[in-house]
């Protein structure tokens, strides 16, 4: 499978895909150990028709960035059915990126979902005395 390059305009697409995992690797073209994982990276792809990989090139997007307040990279985040599930600065081996991607497809998302639910359902909605 190809990797797909995210920007401002197709990030929020990208994310809100209910069909299958989305992990993305927030990069530069001058940072040694983005380039030292992007062989990793590609080659799980390949193995994992199922999830999406994705790369933010933080250089080019950097507005994209900022907002999503990436301050190292190389950074990866996961998100499943629009929910941040993981998000860490640093490289992974390949052994821990497959072990992160079987974590993340194990994750009982109608689980989380009620989680939130309750969660925000339970959030003060500001003060209602008088």
């Amino acid at each position: 499978m190809s990797i797909v390059e995210l920007n401002q305009e197709n990030f929020q697409g990208a994310v809100e895909q209910m069909d299958q995992p989305l992990i993305i690797d927030f990069w530069a073209p001058w940072c040694g150990p983005c380039r030292n994982f992007a062989p990793v990276f590609e080659a799980l792809a390949s193995q994992h028709p199922d999830v999406t990989f994705a790369k933010v090139n933080t250089e080019e997007q950097q507005e994209l960035a900022t907002a999503l307040r990436i301050r190292s990279i190389p950074t990866l985040m996961v998100f499943r059915e629009n929910v941040l599930l993981f998000s860490q600065a640093g490289a992974l081996s390949a052994s821990q990126l497959e072990e992160l991607l079987t974590q993340v497809k194990a994750v009982d998302m109608e689980q989380v979902h009620a989680e939130i639910a309750s969660q925000d359902s339970e959030a003060p909605q500001g003060n209602s005395q008088g």
